[in-house]
């Protein structure tokens, strides 16, 4: 059996599907039809047609990551095609990389770098931000936000409030206040991380409105989807001043334009969409991936089946 991937699947992952399987390496789209599964980055565009290129022998895809967002999964139940993620795999690597973003701004450490490196030993604008005793509103209360609310909780001693309206708030953990309006939570915060799945309802959830309902100089940070945040309305609110940062690890489109003027603001910290590359994260998150595709091409049902009402599958035809 043939297995497709684009994604940079660690080693250790290779070695699971090559025990199994031939594993196509590269992403060559020429080279997809015949696979019996593919291993998808987020920057592959799964829909239908894909699914029509590799063929009928295309039993399963996996998205190495929790996000599958790419993935037009519909017409993959349609056609019995089994669609998997790893939930568990990426959630220390994104909750670190939200706090690092928001160390970095509010510590102010890429603008001190960069008039450092240009030969000023001092720095531009307004001095930098404790965040002891500082309010954090986390947007999403899964996996990641509830390590984040780990970490700045016990480790930083800020307060934490989260809205989530698919949380069972009995399990919040101590040291987490739960907020059950956006609006609420956007006009109490200094800073507002997202950790939310890219929806049609969270599409552009952060726009104009919400960016003014948000405190006069509160700072944002996404580690989830670029498209959650209307980014015009973003850049008009930092140029004005009303927010007073951002930490973006995603953006809309992805990869975004070079001439994004986000990239290039001072009181923006950017990085490419790489929280979640560790080593270990990329480990588990390739191992989680090979080996469910193991299973399904066994006749196994998978433990991360995003669409189960496709099981069993062409597997079981």
């Amino acid at each position: 059996m043939r297995i497709w991937t684009d994604a940079r699947l660690h080693s250790e992952a290779q070695a699971i599907v090559r025990s199994y399987g031939e594993l196509i390496l590269g992403g060559d789209m020429a080279l997809l039809p015949g696979a019996a599964a593919a291993i998808v980055s987020s920057l592959a565009r799964v829909d239908g047609a894909f699914m029509d290129m590799a063929g009928p022998q295309l039993w399963a895809i996996a998205r190495p990551g929790i996000g599958y967002d790419n993935i037009d999964v519909a017409a993959a139940t349609q056609r019995g095609i089994l669609v998997m993620n790893t939930p568990d795999a990426p959630t220390e690597s994104t909750a670190e990389h939200a706090v690092a973003l928001l160390l970095a701004l509010a510590k102010r450490v890429t603008v001190g770098q960069e008039r450092l490196r240009t030969g000023f030993f001092s720095i531009e604008g307004g001095p930098g931000m404790e965040l002891r005793g500082r309010t954090i509103g986390l947007i999403g209360f899964g996996r990641i936000g509830r390590r984040v609310a780990q970490i700045c909780s016990a480790g930083l001693l800020m307060r934490v409030l989260a809205y989530d309206p698919f949380t069972d708030w009995s399990h919040t953990g101590e040291g987490v206040t739960p907020v059950h309006t956006l609006e609420a939570l956007l006009g109490e915060a200094d800073i507002v991380s997202l950790h939310t799945a890219l929806t049609p309802q969270t599409r552009q959830l952060i726009g104009a409105r919400e960016l003014a309902l948000m405190r006069p100089g509160a700072v944002l940070i996404n580690v989830s989807r670029g498209p959650v945040i209307d980014e015009a309305a973003l850049l008009t609110a930092l140029r004005n001043g009303h927010i007073g940062g951002a930490g973006l690890d995603v953006y809309d489109p992805e990869p975004p334009d070079g001439e994004n003027p986000l990239l290039f603001l001072p009181n923006v910290v950017v990085t490419p969409h790489i929280a979640t590359y560790t080593d270990a994260a990329q480990l588990n998150m390739g191992r989680g991936a090979a080996e469910q595709v193991g299973r399904v091409l066994h006749g196994e049902r998978p433990p991360s089946l995003v669409n189960p009402e496709a099981w069993p599958g062409r597997t079981g035809s």
